[in-house]
This record gives structure tokens, C-alpha cells and sequence, in this order.
């Protein structure tokens, strides 16, 4: 771990570390007030790195070491109704131990930031990388952005705290990043200064929702709707009120990521990326740490005379139908790269969304469902070169498989 002391003054720093410590000081810039921590692979560490900067003074923050995630979370309800800023992290077999105040969590629309290292859900055991768990809770109201690199999980932690406090979101965000290729994978980051951090922010100033007061007790989420309570009315515009809130955080999450970019000089992409897709003929479509060797086929065959691109899913809720639409109305063919399963669908949940986007843009294309990846299994260059082929395969054909495509199930 980086020398906190050496860190702290203000002037941006370069540091070499993996994704956990990276969202550690992505944490520890933003100055929470209460953490709460349990551990489990892989997001361990990330926990033991907060907890080590709170113990050094690095971080000035309660720090509460809990039971059980469904405690870590509960406390943090009560820190963040008191106008705290929160922060915790979790994953897998935690994140269903946490699902009720979890669910819980966007109804009282609480500007909470977690971060998901993401892995394999049960059963059979596994403790290594998929996306399971996030994309298991997707519509639980929560929003989630997915991150590529080492340098995305840090600025993209900080970026969090904005979105979720906004006034027009006021949503609890999950920071999601891969299990073992992000949480332990060592790369160069860019550290921002304290006092830049701090200007971005703004005065950390979350009383103004704060419920709990003892000079005016109340009961926090009563029973509400049906015979005998105060009515339905009541209870939809709750739920319009969370959906009204997705729906700006839309436009937040990209005035958020504009800002961050003229401050850093770092411009990730708020909603999706667009990479060589202007001319493209196919197009893949990834999310979170496969893209890197996504581009990397993506820039072989193009170098080869094909005219591929790819399409990157930063934020997955709110998806980002409209912006999704444009990009793929540009391709005559997409394969949607999954790390994750839909049971329903027997396909991948991006996949899903894509053909909701697809169906937007009035643009009827073959769309090829690809699983990969599962319990932390590579995808090389090589897979998605393949999965490049079944999409020009598909748009020469007009016809996409019947059914998901799925990579390493012989290797």
C-alpha cells in the first residue's frame, strides 16, 4: 500500500496500486464520515485498506465493524438518515445478506456509495470474477456504473459521492468493479489532489435531508398503501419519485463525468463509449474490465481491413436506452458480451438491454448473445475475434444463433 503521509498534501500524485486500494482512496478523498465493513472475497482488502486509513488518521471517519452485511448496511441507513456520508463495500454471498436494507436503501432515497467487487454467485462455490451479484440486484433502484481500469474504479468512486448527493438523484450508487482482474490487478493511477477533490465535492453538506432528529422523534418507513394505511396514492409516488430520480441521474452522471474530465484532464465515458465505431460495419458490446482486450481484437482486425467496433456499457442503471440506440443504429450486426446470466432469458442481461435499445432505434439488426468469463475465466483477444466473426457471420445472414453463445466451456 502507497505511503499515506506522502499522499496527502495537496498536489496530484502517481501511485501504483490494484483496483481495491485505488477505490480505498477514492473513498478516502471523499471524506465519508461513517464506514461500515465486513469482509469477503474479493473485496476484502478494499475494507482492510479503509480501515487501515482510518486507524493511521488518515481518514477521519467512524469506522464500524459489524456482524453480518445486513447489519453493515442497516447502520448505515441510520448514519446516512442522520445526514452522514457513508461508504461500504461488498459482494457475492454479502450482497444477498445485505438484500434487504438493500432494497430498503433507494426507497428512502439515501445518497449512499458502495462499491461491488463483483464475482460468481452460488451455486456450485466460487469466489472468483463475474458480474453475477450486480447484475442480480439491477433493479433493486439502486444506480450502477461499471469500470474498466484501475484508474476508472478511483475517479469513478469520488465521481459517486456527486451523483448520489445531487438534489434532483438522491439515489444510493454501487462502484462496480471485477473481482481478481480489477480488485488484485496492479496498474498506474493518477491520485488526485485533497483540495481539487474537496472543490469537486462541494461542502459536504447532507443535513439538509437528514430525518433523524431527537427533538422531533419519528418512525421511518412506516406501512404504506392498502386498507387502513395512508393509501396507494401515497406508495406510487414513492415510486415515481425513485423513478423521476433514475431518470435525472441520466443527465447528472454525464455532467458529473464533463466536470471530473476538465478538472483531471481524464475523460471517461458517463453512459457508453463509443470506440471506432463511426464506420463499423459489426460492433461488440462489453462492460467492465473485458474491454480492454475487447479494443485490443477490436484494433487487430481493423488493421486487417475490418471494420469492427465496440460499444461500452459504463452505466448500467439507469440504462442508457437513448444514447445506446444512437450508438447502434451506426452497425448492421452487434455480439453483446456477458459476464453474467439471465435465466429467464437463457441469454446475458446486457443483452437484454441491448435489444430493448435495439427495438428504440427502430433498428432490427441480428444480435448475437455471448457468455464469458464465468468464475474468473479469461476472455483473450482471441475469444473476442470470434465473437467478431459471428457478427459479421449474422449480418451476411440476417440471423443471429438461436441461443447464447458460450466461451470457455472447453478450455
Amino acid at each position: 500500500m502507497a505511503d499515506a503521509a506522502a499522499l496527502l498534501p495537496n498536489a496530484p500524485k502517481t501511485i501504483v496500486c490494484d483496483g481495491n486500494e485505488a477505490a480505498a482512496w477514492g473513498v478516502v478523498l471523499s471524506r465519508p464520515d461513517v464506514v461500515a465493513v465486513y469482509p469477503i472475497t474479493p473485496q476484502s482488502s478494499l475494507v482492510e485498506y479503509v480501515s487501515q486509513f482510518i486507524a493511521d488518521g488518515t481518514l477521519d471517519a467512524e469506522l464500524l465493524n459489524l456482524e453480518g452485511e445486513h447489519s453493515v448496511l442497516s447502520a448505515l441507513q441510520g448514519a446516512a438518515l442522520a445526514g452522514a456520508r457513508t461508504y461500504t463495500a461488498t459482494c457475492g454471498p454479502g450482497l444477498a445478506f445485505m438484500f434487504e436494507p438493500y432494497v430498503r436503501t433507494p426507497g428512502l432515497r439515501l445518497p449512499m456509495v458502495a462499491s461491488l467487487v463483483t464475482r460468481d454467485m452460488l451455486t456450485p462455490q466460487c469466489v472468483w470474477g463475474g458480474q453475477q451479484d450486480a447484475m442480480t440486484v439491477r433493479d433493486c433502484g439502486w444506480i450502477h456504473m461499471y469500470c474498466e481500469t484501475v484508474q476508472e474504479v478511483l475517479d469513478t468512486t469520488i465521481m459517486a459521492y456527486r451523483i448520489a448527493e445531487h438534489r434532483d438523484v438522491m439515489l444510493p450508487v454501487n462502484v462496480n468493479h471485477d473481482g481478481n482482474y480489477l480488485s488484485y490487478g496492479v496498474a498506474r493511477a493518477e491520485m488526485p489532489a485533497q483540495a481539487a477533490v474537496d472543490g469537486f465535492l462541494g461542502v459536504k453538506d447532507v443535513n439538509w435531508h437528514a430525518a433523524l432528529d431527537p427533538l422531533r422523534p419519528m418512525a421511518i418507513d412506516p406501512l404504506t398503501g392498502g386498507a387502513g394505511g395512508p393509501g396507494p396514492s401515497m406508495f406510487v409516488r414513492y415510486r415515481k419519485g425513485l423513478c423521476n430520480g433514475m431518470r435525472n441521474a441520466l443527465r447528472v452522471i454525464e455532467e458529473t463525468h464533463a466536470e471530473w474530465g476538465r478538472l483531471t484532464g481524464r475523460h471517461h465515458a458517463p453512459l457508453i463509449e463509443e470506440y471506432r465505431l463511426d464506420d463499423a460495419e459489426v460492433a461488440l458490446v462489453t462492460i467492465g474490465s473485458m474491454t480492454g482486450a475487447a479494443k485490443d481484437a477490436v484494433d487487430a482486425l481493423r488493421s486487417g481491413g475490418k471494420r469492427v467496433g465496440l460499444i461500452k456499457v459504463k452505466t448500467m442503471r439507469p440504462f442508457p436506452v437513448e444514447a445506446m440506440a444512437r450508438a447502434l443504429s451506426k452497425v448492421n450486426a452487434v455480439a453483446v458480451v456477458d459476464r453474467a446470466v439471465s435465466y429467464g432469458w437463457n441469454a446475458g442481461p446486457v443483452y437484454q438491454e441491448t435489444l430493448g435499445a435495439l427495438y428504440r432505434a427502430r433498428h432490427m439488426i441480428p444480435a448475437v448473445s455471448v457468455i464469458g468469463g464465468l468464475a474468473g475465466a479469461d476472455i483473450t483477444d482471441g475469444h473476442f475475434a470470434r465473437c467478431i466473426g459471428m457478427a459479421f457471420a449474422a449480418a451476411a445472414s440476417g440471423q443471429a444463433p438461436d441461443g447464447p453463445v458460450w466461451l470457455n466451456e472447453n478450455d
